[in-house]
């Protein structure tokens, strides 16, 4: 049973590994090269599927300096059409839907083959930017356009620590198609543990069944990537970056922590009968940070399937 069906059914226990498309600058030679290398790293892993993220400037978000400059990145409906069609698992693909007019959006809706390609639509950074689209009309346009592709939607523990509302989101997401949710990274396991406990006993009380949550996890090879996922709005426990930073070696132990708290996750879900699977991606572009992300997949992949 592939990804696609699993979520259908409201069954997880599966791994993904996420992707960010070339920079937009990249000469196509070498996007190709990229797509290649990055498929035969990917391969041999067993991975259920792909994510390809839409990245957009969240200078608004944060009006703080970015730890890494932004730069934009190629389409990922493009990179996938026109690069990762060898590959043989489904792919879910993020919509950042302000960056679309309405009519780019609907023809990209309608083209989908839903039994290969998921998405997960994004809205706005911040409440007050002006789209062409906005969140719940792409969600319209989804359902209207090609209903059986799968729709999927951002889940935020941290915001959950501070509001503590972010299950009703995610009901509310529910309510509007959404049948699969993926975090952003997770370093905070509590912060996670409590939008799960929440949001299956809100779904139980309601009579709701709850959907698969995907938990998104990250290596961190030096402080500059710890400052850069604390930009993205990742909380990362002070007890964590203390014992990075004193590691004698900061990735290994980066890639022992994610396992573990992966792991944790894993376990609590089970114990409460609610869907999940794991997704890991690697937030930095060097070589040794992304090496380690590919072997945390791996280990998970291992795990999940003992």
């Amino acid at each position: 049973m592939d990804v696609v069906e699993r979520l259908r059914q409201r069954q997880g226990g599966f791994v993904l590994f996420a992707l960010t498309p070339p920079r937009l600058a990249t000469a196509d030679e070498r996007v190709a090269e990229i797509a290649e290398t990055t498929l035969e790293r990917l391969r041999p892993l067993g991975l259920d599927g792909l994510i390809l993220y839409d990245i957009d400037d969240e200078s608004s978000r944060n009006p703080s300096e970015r730890p890494f400059p932004f730069s934009p990145t190629l389409d990922p409906a493009d990179y996938l059409r026109r690069h990762l069609g060898a590959w043989p698992t489904p792919v879910v693909v993020y919509r950042a839907v302000s960056k679309y007019g309405p009519e780019d959006l609907a023809t990209w809706l309608s083209s989908q083959d839903a039994a290969r390609v998921m998405t997960v639509l994004v809205g706005a950074p911040t409440a007050g930017t002006e789209a062409a689209v906005s969140l719940a009309q792409a969600q319209d346009l989804r359902r209207d356009l090609n209903p059986d592709l799968l729709l999927g939607g951002v889940a935020i523990p941290e915001r959950h620590s501070r509001r503590k509302d972010e299950h009703l989101r995610l009901v509310a997401k529910q309510d509007a198609g959404c049948r699969f949710f993926v975090t952003q990274v997770v370093y905070d396991v509590n912060a996670a543990k409590d939008l799960v406990s929440d949001y299956t006993y809100h779904c139980l009380a309601a009579g709701i069944e709850p959907v698969p949550i995907v938990f998104t996890f990250s290596v961190c090879g030096s402080m500059k990537t710890l400052e850069f996922l604390r930009w993205l709005g990742v909380d990362v426990p002070r007890w964590i970056e203390n014992d990075l930073r004193h590691a004698t070696d900061t990735l290994a132990a980066s890639q022992e922590q994610a396992y573990s708290a992966a792991v944790e996750l894993a376990s609590y879900c089970r114990g409460l009968e609610v869907p999940f699977g794991v997704n890991v991606e690697s937030v930095s572009i060097r070589r040794v940070e992304i090496d380690a992300s590919v072997e945390l997949a791996r280990r998970l992949v291992e795990h999940l399937r003992a």
